[in-house]
């Protein structure tokens, strides 16, 4: 049997790239007077899933650019750039209606979730051959986020949102059909998955757990977390726990193996064991700062955590609204785009030597 292609290690991949998905739901089961469908997101549970994880996990992208001398020497127009567009663009959202905004936030957002767990996928597929198998890998991991969200859509009246009540686009139309018909493609596709992967173990010896275990638990948690229950603290958790903790790690495993070229020595040590805390603790003081500024400047939800005054300067400026909104999400936008392109690849051969 092949030696499974691990980003770090067994037990580092396990803990922080696999499991949290399965954890999550684990902690569902366990305790479900706390997931249920009326349960409204706590105050200790934003601190520590929206603010701690998700907010967080946004500015673990500086190490990989703007905090990288060499990177942003070669790709500086990028890098700067970006964000300049960025915002140009979402204050032309704004003002042409807030929605708008954030309704295209969120599909950039979901973008970015889904092609997340694609190229884990096909990191942890690096050392297979291309061959029909592969591509239903790429079909099978798709369609494990593609039908909850199709679902989703099909269904209004869900207990929670991406970001904003309405921000994906609803239909009242009689989707029952509809929905049985991805149902029965869905069930086929995880069925033909899960032949091929017994196919491939007893005729040839091959067994993919990291891949197999990623699969099985990005299905698991965009199911449970958007099909099966109806709860915004169940979406909530499995949403950020299943995307924001792999993304910090597989920073943190990139920075462990890249920066130790002597040009860069403030980062080689940034990623040594012993500054771990330092690494989280700037990650924390970067998110409290941002969520700071919306709940004092937009929000005005969570004067336990910020000490807001609770006044909005701006409520009824529109106009002020428009360049501050975009300049607050400046930060997690930039992160959505840059992420196509700090990892994009063209060859399995370049995934092997990020590894």
């Amino acid at each position: 049997m092949r030696k499974h292609p691990w980003i770090h290690s067994p037990l580092a991949d396990g803990v922080f790239v696999l499991s949290p998905p399965l954890l999550g739901l684990l902690l569902i089961f366990l305790f479900p007077q706390w997931f249920g469908e009326q349960q409204p997101v706590s105050t200790a549970a934003w601190v520590i899933l929206v603010l701690c994880i998700d907010v967080a996990h946004v500015y673990s992208t500086l190490y990989r650019t703007y905090f990288d001398k060499k990177l942003m020497h070669e790709r500086r127009w990028l890098l700067l750039g970006i964000p300049a567009v960025c915002y140009v663009a979402g204050v032309l959202l704004c003002l042409a209606g807030m929605q708008w905004f954030w309704r295209v936030m969120a599909y950039i957002a979901v973008f970015h979730f889904v092609r997340q767990q694609y190229g884990f996928m096909r990191i942890y597929s690096r050392r297979e051959a291309r061959s029909w198998m592969r591509r239903l890998d790429a079909v099978v991991i798709y369609a494990t986020m593609l039908y909850p969200l199709l679902w989703w859509h099909l269904h209004p009246g869900r207990d929670f949102h991406w970001f904003v009540a309405g921000d994906f686009v609803q239909t009242n139309v009689p989707a029952e059909h509809i929905s049985f018909a991805a149902g029965l493609v869905y069930l086929a596709l995880m069925l033909a998955w899960a032949i091929k992967e017994v196919w491939q173990f007893a005729a040839k010896g091959i067994f993919n757990l990291p891949r197999t275990v990623l699969v099985a638990g990005t299905a698991l948690s965009w199911y449970f977390g958007i099909v099966y229950f109806n709860g915004d603290m169940t979406f909530t958790l499995l949403n950020v726990v299943s995307h924001g903790i792999p993304y910090m790690a597989l920073i943190w495993f990139y920075g462990r193996r890249t920066y130790t070229a002597p040009a860069q020595p403030w980062l080689q040590k940034l990623f040594s064991v012993r500054m771990l805390a330092v690494f989280a603790g700037l990650l924390l003081v970067f998110a409290f700062a941002e969520e700071w500024l919306w709940d004092a400047l937009v929000w005005q939800e969570r004067p336990e955590v910020f000490g807001s005054a609770g006044i909005n300067v701006f409520e009824g400026n529109g106009e002020m609204l428009a360049l501050i909104v975009p300049l607050l999400a400046l930060p997690q936008v930039t992160h959505y785009v840059l992420d196509g392109f700090i990892w994009r690849i063209s060859k399995d051969e370049r995934v092997q030597q990020m590894l």
